[in-house]
């Protein structure tokens, strides 16, 4: 059986068709633009396109020279237009010639010429396209010279800049005067030349920005320190010891104008960094004040003063208790600065106090003084009523002072100034290798006392130093006769340079006590405390090595008269001791010590009034400027 297949026809493809269409549509376009652009260009051949304007002067259908003719006479905004300037009140007018601005009417034409002639294709035909539909409006071609532009704003910056000024204080007088602070300003040359060309460039009146930095002070203000200034120079102010009691120095008053030179103002940095204005007095210049007024303010603690009653064996008191003080300077400087502050002018200073060792509540039990444990007397037989009076004035300084267990005692701390003021007379005194008078002449009587009660009650001496030559008064017994073995034994005391000092080496308080018997010529000390059993021995080679005194000495004086005639120096026969002891405590020896004394000779010397005939022999007439007795 047969099959028979039908045959089905070949649909043709509608792609190649499509595309075919599509290149010849192209082509179209493409031609149409060419043809309309060609076309319009040929059309406006060497004249500017309709619809072009430089700065709102159309120019359609001109040709570049007749454009840059009429440009030329329609833009004259370098010359009358006006470019404002505004800082605050003040207002500067330029124009834009005067800024270095200057107009070109041919670039600009020439610029105007290529819209729609440049860019292409499709670049010219945008350009044309849209000339005719909304129009195309150039920019003007300026040159802009900055130069000048520059010199214009640094004369506006001449009248702009002004320093950065901090608020300060000053005084005129004792009168306080306040500038406030002012801000910085600096103008922004190159910032506003930026914005000063893009005005130009607009060709139209207008104003220009001035870029104007601000820099604040730190201290604007000084209004409130200004009354704190005030405040602190509206009265004197006056500086008190706390709690101050009858023969305490003070009050010290200083003037409005003291004060005023000593007015401090500085800046200073609060907690958060911030810089203020702080106002007192200088804290250099109350140093120096204060520390002119610290001998006057501090005092030592002073223990009180006893006399031991031998018939109940009990401590009397004879003078209280003290409490000491310290000057605290810098404490000090910065009360007065607060106080000053609070509107306060009587301003108490700022002490350390410092308690005595003994009150006047002491007992004999608590300080353990419970007998006499040493005791001395010298004779000062032919003194003066001068030297007599510095004895006794010295003396009592001593009276009823106590010793420290371990105590150094120092006899010139205790003493003090030996001073007409605090009642000593002017006496013989040895200075500068010559007897002369002068202030405190005996107290060496008190000192030589004080060592010789040391010394025979075995306490260790320190310090001790002797005469330059033998005194007589250090060598008298109770018969007034001179005992050379005594040489040796005595001490001299000119504080600070020289001075006497022992150890109480106890475990309890000493407690000194002196006597004077004027009329017996008599001075005792007793050492009250408790004895370890110690007892002394000592031993001494008397004067040896004896050098004969120089021969008198005799000089005029023209105070005195003729065959007037006065010894003012007395001789002595130079000399070397060597004493030595030793100090017992139960059977042994505790400790042995050594005093080496060296005696100069001593010149007489006497003195006679101008015109008196054979000096040596009147002295030999009235016994005096003799050899010495010892």
């Amino acid at each position: 059986m047969a099959t028979t297949m039908a045959r089905i026809p070949h649909k043709p493809s509608i792609l190649p068709q499509f595309i075919a269409a599509a290149v010849g549509g192209l082509a179209l376009f493409f031609g149409i633009v060419i043809v309309w652009t060609l076309g319009f260009q040929l059309l406006y051949a060497g004249r500017i396109f309709p619809g072009v304007s430089v700065a709102g002067v159309d120019l359609s259908g001109m040709s570049p020279s007749d454009a840059a003719l009429k440009l030329n006479q329609m833009l004259s905004y370098p010359i009358s237009g006006k470019v404002v300037f505004r800082d605050r009140d003040k207002v500067w007018v330029a124009a834009p010639v005067q800024l270095g601005m200057v107009f070109d009417p041919s670039a600009s034409a020439q610029a105007a010429f290529k819209v729609g002639r440049s860019g292409g294709l499709f670049g010219a035909l945008t350009g044309q396209i849209h000339s005719l539909g909304r129009g195309t409006d150039v920019g003007p071609v300026i040159i802009f010279d900055q130069r000048l532009a520059y010199t214009y704003l640094q004369s506006l910056a001449a009248e702009i800049d002004q320093p950065v000024a901090e608020a300060s204080l000053r005084l005129e007088g004792t009168n306080v005067v306040a500038s406030p602070g002012q801000a910085g300003r600096t103008l922004q040359l190159d910032a506003t030349l930026l914005l000063l060309g893009g005005q130009l460039k607009s060709f139209r009146d207008g104003e220009v920005q001035l870029v104007v930095q601000e820099v604040q002070p730190s201290i604007m203000d000084v209004t409130a320190q200004a009354d704190a200034a005030r405040q602190i120079l509206s009265q004197p102010m006056s500086l008190v010891i706390p709690n101050a009691q009858s023969g305490d120095a003070g009050p010290w008053t200083y003037d409005v104008a003291v004060l005023a030179n000593m007015l401090a103002v500085q800046r200073v940095s609060d907690n958060g960094g911030a810089a203020q204005v702080q106002v007192g007095l200088d804290p250099k210049a109350l140093r120096e004040i204060l520390t002119n007024l610290q001998p006057a303010v501090d005092r030592l603690p002073q223990n009180a003063r006893f006399y031991f009653d031998d018939a109940t064996s009990q401590l009397v008191p004879i003078q209280a208790s003290r409490v000491g003080r310290a000057l605290d300077v810098e404490q000090s400087i910065q009360a007065i600065n607060a106080a000053l502050a609070r509107g306060e002018h009587t301003i108490a200073l700022q002490v350390a106090e410092a308690q005595p060792l003994v009150r006047d509540t002491a007992t004999a039990p608590e300080l353990g003084i419970t007998q006499l444990v040493g005791e001395y007397t010298t004779y000062f037989y032919g003194s003066s009523a001068e030297r007599i009076q510095n004895i006794q004035a010295a003396a009592q300084q001593f009276h009823g002072v106590l010793v420290a267990p371990g105590e150094v005692f120092s006899m010139g701390q205790t003493l003090g100034d030996v001073s007409l003021e605090n009642g000593f007379a002017e006496a013989l005194i040895i200075y500068g290798g010559r007897t002369i008078k002068g202030v405190g002449g005996g107290v060496c009587q008190v000192s030589t006392t004080l060592f010789r009660a040391v010394f025979t009650a075995g306490f260790p001496v320190n310090e001790r130093y002797s005469h330059a030559y033998r005194v007589s008064y250090y060598e008298q017994t109770a018969s007034g006769a001179v005992d050379s073995n005594l040489a040796g034994l005595d001490a001299t005391v000119y504080f600070p340079l020289v001075d006497f000092k022992f150890t109480n080496d106890l475990p309890t308080w000493l407690l000194m006590e002196t006597y004077i018997n004027v009329e017996a010529r008599t001075l005792t000390w007793k050492l009250y405390s408790t004895s370890d059993g110690r007892t002394v021995t000592w031993e001494t080679t008397g004067p040896q090595n004896v050098v004969t005194a120089p021969k008198p000495l005799f000089e005029e004086n023209p105070e005195l008269d003729k065959n007037q005639m006065k010894q003012v120096d007395w001789a002595a026969n130079g000399a070397d001791v060597d004493v030595t002891r030793t100090v017992w405590k139960n059977g042994a020896v505790y400790f042995t010590d050594r005093f080496l004394t060296h005696y100069q000779p001593w010149q007489a010397v006497c003195q006679y009034g101008p015109g008196t005939e054979d000096p040596e022999k009147m002295a030999q007439r009235k016994e005096i400027c003799r050899s010495p007795s010892f």
